[in-house]
């Protein structure tokens, strides 16, 4: 019989984690890829069978639809609304969340899918710095300020300046914290002493965009994760929040050592690609990746098997983490790696 939880107990959950942020986006959350059809068409039943799947009990409260490892930067404007809708059918089968990424390289742009997704039926949407043009910190602002405007959808800014060229910086933040409906930040740079400053003095809920990090953010104060290991392990994410409050600190620790092959692997070549193998090789949708991405090798597929068979309940790996060998890491997997 499986320990997690059908669902994340919200109510002991502590001060770190803001009520309104764990209402609107949850606790444990997966950047879900775009499924394609073997043509590389957008597939909407597959999309909904994934979205369920990711949010049925005892794994991710919301999924993130149309953000990085949605590969948004290749699927068009229509594509990303039938996304949110056919999402929003798997995952309300289960009371889970869709949250709607509208990152665009201009403001009008980004206004324009957050409106569009607000009427394909998103519950929440995610707002990266736009990227490329590379703005000051007065025109960031005002960007996330303006698409906040746009909607009545909580927001949850994300800060992820590789990706970008631009990091949000802490004072940004601050005065961000001040709409309404700006909730929460996804980290992605790192940022612990900043993070820690924001949450001492506004409601801001952060979420860990990094997921070798997840535990480590939980520690000084995070609401949870938007991950991209949780299309395999959401629920080892949600035992990990779990233990965290809890206060069964060396489960905790345990369970993020047991895990911490499959950080890595995932990312030895771009995200996106690596889910869309890993869910191949469980029977679920996904599909191939659009260009400029490619496809993992056949060599590289073995290798990530290799991980997830030591961490994938699904895959064989064993149920009690604290079996398998702290820094447990394939030899071969030593070269190749891919940030995300």
């Amino acid at each position: 019989m499986s320990m997690v939880p059908d669902r994340l107990d919200t109510d002991s959950t502590t001060a770190n984690a803001p009520n309104a942020a764990s209402a609107a986006f949850g606790r444990v959350i997966t950047a879900m890829v775009t499924p394609f059809d073997h043509a590389g068409r957008l597939d909407e039943r597959g999309t909904e069978r994934l979205a369920a799947w990711l949010t049925r009990d005892g794994w991710n409260d919301s999924v993130v639809v149309n953000g990085t490892t949605g590969e948004s930067i290749s699927t068009t404007d229509r594509e990303k609304s039938r996304a949110i809708r056919a999402a929003k059918l798997g995952a309300a089968a289960h009371g889970g969340k869709v949250i709607a990424g509208v990152g665009a390289g201009s403001t009008a742009h980004s206004i324009k899918l957050a409106k569009e997704a607000a009427s394909s039926g998103a519950d929440g949407l995610l707002v990266v710095a736009p990227y490329y043009s590379c703005p000051g910190q007065a025109g960031l602002l005002k960007h996330l300020l303006a698409v906040a405007d746009a909607t009545k959808l909580p927001v949850m800014i994300y800060d992820i300046p590789k990706r970008t060229g631009i990091a949000i910086e802490t004072e940004t933040v601050l005065a961000a914290a001040r709409h309404p409906r700006i909730l929460a930040v996804k980290e992605a740079k790192g940022d612990l002493e900043g993070a820690t400053e924001v949450m001492g003095q506004t409601h801001l809920a952060y979420y860990s965009g990094d997921d070798a990090l997840n535990l480590p953010w939980l520690s000084v104060g995070a609401t949870g994760f938007v991950s991209v290991v949780g299309h395999v392990v959401g629920d080892q994410l949600t035992q990990l929040v779990q233990h965290h409050v809890h206060g069964r600190n060396a489960e905790a620790l345990a369970l993020h050592r047991h895990l911490m092959p499959l950080f890595r692997g995932m990312f030895w070549a771009p995200g996106a690609a690596s889910a869309k193998a890993a869910l191949g090789d469980l029977g679920l949708p996904g599909g191939p990746v659009r260009l400029p991405l490619v496809d993992l090798t056949e060599g590289q597929r073995r290798e990530l098997r290799h991980v997830l068979a030591g961490t994938v309940t699904e895959m064989g790996a064993p149920a009690d983490p604290a079996r398998v060998p702290t820094g447990w890491l394939p030899a071969e997997a030593a070269v190749g790696r891919v940030g995300r």
